[in-house]
C-alpha cells in the first residue's frame, strides 16, 4: 500500500535480497516487529541466532549466552566462551578468497597520495605491529593511548593493540593538550601510539608536539610511538628511552603473530563519551559486545552491511565510528576507505570526488556534515554517484531540509537512509532504520532488537504514538558498556538511579502515527513553553527550512510567564545578510510552523555553533553562555573559538551595543 507521505519506500527486490529477510528465514518469523518482539523477550535467543547467522567464532565455547542474576545493570554475556576481535575481523579471512581482496585503501589530504591493502597485506602489518608492542613488554589488560590522524597505521594499530589482549584508548586527534591528559590520567596508559602530524587544510598540524604537552602532566607513560608522516615539513623533537619511530619498532618484526584468546567479555576498547554532558566517561567495550551489537547486529542484519560494499564514513578514531569503520567491513571481508584531512579541501567537492573515485556504495554522514555540505549548493550534482547502495546517518537529530538535501542529491530520491541513534555507552543501536521500514524524513525504522527500548513519561509508563517522551532501555544489550571505567558509582548513577531497573539513556522521542520513530534530541535539551514539552529539532527544522540557515541551535531560557522562553543562535547560508530582516523572517517561520507562544525571545546569529568532535551540537553550552552560568566541560569541543563569539555576542547584546 503506497503511503504519498512516506519520502522513500522499499520495492519487494530490495526486501528479498535484504541481509534482515534471510535472517528472519533463519529463525522462522515472518517479518521485523515479530523480531523485535520475540527479541525484547529473550535476548538471549537473539544473540545466539545473530551468532549463527554472522559466523562469530570463539576459541572455547560459552556455557551460558546471557547471566543477570547480578541484575541487568551487571549482566554477563558468554559466560566462559573465549574469542578475541581480531579474530573475528582479520583471522578468520586467512585462506578464503577475502585474503587477497581489498581491505583498506588509504588517501591524503593530497589525492596524489594513495596506498591501498589487501586483508594479506593489511594483516601483515598488524602482526608487525603486535609483535613490536609485545616486545617492549605490553600485553593482556595493558591500556594504550591512540592519538593518530586517519592514516593506515592507526587502522592497523587498533588491530594490533587489541590482537595481543590490551585496551584501546582513542583520542579525538583534534584534541588540545588539556583533554588529552585528563583521559590519559584516568585511563592509566602505559603506551601511546601518535603521528608526528598531518596535513591539515595544507598546513602542517603537530601532533606530537601537542602529545608532550599533554605528558608533561601525565605519570605512568613508558612509550610513545610516532609515526612518521610528515617528514622533514615539521621538527619532531625525540625523548630518549621514552620515544621512538614506528619504523623502527615493527623493523624486523615477523608478519605472523598469534591472536591471544580473551574472555568474550575481557575490555577491548576503552572509549570515552563526548562529554555533552559533563566530565567524560570512559565507556568499555569488550571482545565480544561491540561485535555482537553495531557490527553483526545492527549494520550487517538490519543495515545490510554487505562483503560487497566499501563503507565510507568521514570520522575520526576518536569517535564510536571510527571502530565502526574498522570493524564492519573487516567482519564481513568487505572494504573501507579511509581518508585524511575534511571534506571540503582542497576544494569543495572533496567529499563527493571521494565517494565518485573510490566507488563507495555504503556511506555514512552526519546531519552537521550535510548541512555543511548543502552550503556549497549543487555541485554535488557533477560527481557520479552511481556506486551508492546505502545511505546511513547518525549522530544527532535530523532536521527535515538537509535530510532532504541528501536524500534527493545524494541518493537521487531512490537510495534509502539508514538512520541509526544509540550512542558510546551503548556501543549499537535504540532506534534504526532497515531497508524493510518506509522512510520519513529523520525517521527510523524501528527499535533496536533485544534491548527493550521504549518511550516513556515520567513515571516510566509506556506513552502512545504522538506523544514525547524519554528513551529507556528494559533489557541489557550485548554492546552496553561495563561499568565506566573505574567508577561502578558513576555508572548506576548516571543511567540506572532515575527509574528503578531501567535504562534512561537521555534522549526524548516520539513514535507516530505510522509507526516511525523520531528522536528529538537530548531530553536535557528540551524545552516546556506553556506547559508543552517540545524537542529543540522541531523548532530548529522551520528556521532551516526557510533555506536561509545552515546551522541552528535552540535553547530555552527561563521565563517568568510561560516557564521558558525560545532563543535561537543561528548561522546564516554564506551570502545571505544575518540582519533584521532575517530575524522577522525566521520569527514568521517558527510562528507560523509552532504557534505564537513559540515566538522567539531572541534570534542571534553567529558564524559557527559549539561542536563536539563528533559535530553534535553542544546546545548547554550555548544555554550556559546565554544565562551566564558555567559551561561545564568543554574538552570535546572540537572548535572553542565559538564559545568565545558566543558570549561576545551575548555580552554586546546584553550590553545594548548589539540587537542580535
Amino acid at each position: 500500500m503506497s503511503h504519498e507521505h512516506f519520502s522513500w519506500e522499499p520495492g519487494a527486490d530490495i526486501i528479498g535480497q535484504s541481509n534482515l529477510t534471510a535472517f528472519l528465514a533463519t529463525v522462522g518469523l515472518s517479518d521485523y516487529a515479530s523480531l523485535v518482539e520475540k527479541s525484547d523477550a529473550d535476548p538471549g535467543w537473539l544473540m545466539e541466532n545473530v551468532f549463527r547467522f554472522c559466523g562469530m567464532r570463539f576459541y572455547q565455547p560459552y556455557s551460558e549466552i546471557l547471566d543477570t542474576s547480578d541484575g541487568i545493570a551487571w549482566a554477563r554475556w558468554c559466560v566462559g566462551g573465549t574469542t578475541n576481535l581480531v579474530l573475528n575481523c582479520i583471522d578468520k579471512h586467512r585462506g578464503t578468497a577475502a585474503w587477497d581482496r581489498t581491505f583498506l585503501v588509504w588517501e591524503g589530504e593530497n589525492p596524489d597520495e594513495r596506498r591501498s591493502f589487501t586483508y594479506g597485506e593489511f594483516d601483515a602489518e598488524v602482526c608487525r605491529c603486535a609483535a613490536g608492542l609485545t616486545a617492549l613488554g605490553i600485553g593482556e589488560g595493558d591500556t594504550v593511548g591512540m592519538f593518530m590522524p586517519n592514516l593506515p597505521e592507526t587502522y592497523a594499530a587498533f588491530f594490533a593493540v587489541i590482537k595481543i589482549g590490551a585496551i584501546l584508548m582513542p583520542l579525538f586527534s583534534g584534541f588540545g593538550a588539556q583533554p588529552i591528559a585528563t583521559r590519559m590520567k584516568d585511563c592509566g596508559a602505559r603506551v601511546v601510539i601518535t603521528a608526528d602530524g598531518t596535513w591539515r587544510r595544507g598546513a602542517p598540524g603537530a601532533m606530537k608536539a601537542v602529545l608532550d604537552e599533554a605528558l608533561a602532566e601525565v605519570t605512568g607513560v613508558e612509550h610513545v610511538i610516532v609515526v612518521q608522516r610528515m617528514g622533514d615539513k615539521l621538527p619532531t623533537p625525540m625523548q630518549p628511552g621514552r620515544d621512538r619511530w614506528w619504523h623502527d619498532m615493527v623493523a624486523g618484526q615477523p608478519t605472523s603473530f598469534p591472536t591471544r584468546e580473551m574472555a568474550a567479555e575481557a575490555p577491548a576498547i576503552l572509549l570515552y563519551t563526548s562529554g555533552t554532558t559533563g566530565k567524560p566517561k570512559g565507556c568499555v567495550w569488550t571482545h565480544i559486545g561491540f561485535l555482537g551489537s553495531m557490527v553483526t547486529r545492527d549494520m550487517h542484519i538490519c543495515g545490510d552491511y554487505k562483503a560487497a560494499d566499501r563503507f565510507f564514513f568521514m570520522s575520526d578514531m576518536g569517535w564510536m565510528v571510527g571502530a565502526m569503520g574498522a570493524c564492519i567491513p573487516s567482519m564481513f571481508g568487505g572494504s573501507l576507505l579511509v581518508v585524511e584531512g575534511t571534506p571540503d579541501y582542497p576544494d569543495t567537492g572533496r567529499f563527493w570526488r571521494l565517494v565518485q573515485d573510490h566507488r563507495v556504495s555504503y556511506l555514512g554522514v552526519s546531519p552537521t556534515l550535510v548541512r555543511g555540505l548543502m552550503r556549497h549548493g549543487s555541485e554535488i550534482d557533477g560527481y557520479d554517484l552511481s556506486s551508492l547502495r546505502i545511505l546511513c546517518s547518525g549522530g544527532e537529530a535530523w532536521t527535515e531540509a538537509p535530510w532532504r538535501w541528501l536524500f534527493e542529491h545524494a541518493g537521487k530520491r531512490k537510495l534509502p537512509i539508514i538512520n541509526i541513534s544509540g550512542g558510546t555507552e551503548v556501543g549499537g543501536c535504540i532506534f534504526t532504520g532497515t531497508v524493510h521500514h518506509p522512510m520519513k524524513p529523520g525517521s527510523f525504522g524501528g527499535r533496536g532488537l533485544g534491548m527493550g527500548a521504549d518511550i516513556v513519561d515520567e513515571a516510566g509508563r509506556s506513552v502512545q504514538a504522538g506523544q514525547v517522551g524519554e528513551v529507556v532501555l528494559r533489557q541489557a544489550s550485548i554492546g552496553m558498556t561495563k561499568s565506566l571505567w573505574r567508577d561502578d558509582q558513576r555508572y548506576l548513577e548516571s543511567y540506572w538511579s532515575t527509574l528503578p531497573g531501567v535504562w534512561v539513556h537521555g534522549d526524548f522521542a516520539m513514535r507516530d502515527e505510522d509507526g516511525l520513530y523520531f528522536i528529538l534530541g537530548r531530553s536535557d535539551d528540551t524545552i516546556k513553553v506553556s506547559g508543552k514539552r517540545t524537542g529543540p529539532s522541531e523548532i530548529e527544522s522551520l528556521l532551516m527550512g526557510s533555506g536561509k540557515v545552515s546551522e541552528a541551535a535552540v535553547i530555552g531560557v527561563p521565563d517568568p510567564i510561560k516557564g521558558s522562553a525560545i532563543v535561537c543562535v543561528c548561522v546564516a547560508m554564506p551570502g545571505v545578510p544575518a540582519d533584521d530582516a532575517l530575524a522577522d523572517e525566521l520569527t514568521g517561520a517558527v510562528v507560523g510552523g509552532m504557534g505564537a507562544s513559540y515566538r522567539p525571545r531572541q534570534i542571534v546569529f553567529v558564524s559557527d555553533l559549539p561542536k563536539t568532535r563528533n559535530m553534535k551540537v553542544m546546545r548547554r553550552v550555548v544555554r550556559a553562555v546565554f544565562q551566564g552560568g558555567a559551561a561545564g566541560d568543554l574538552s570535546a569541543l572540537v572548535n572553542p573559538d565559538a564559545v568565545a563569539e558566543l558570549q561576545a555576542r551575548f555580552s554586546a547584546i546584553e550590553s545594548g551595543k548589539e540587537t542580535r
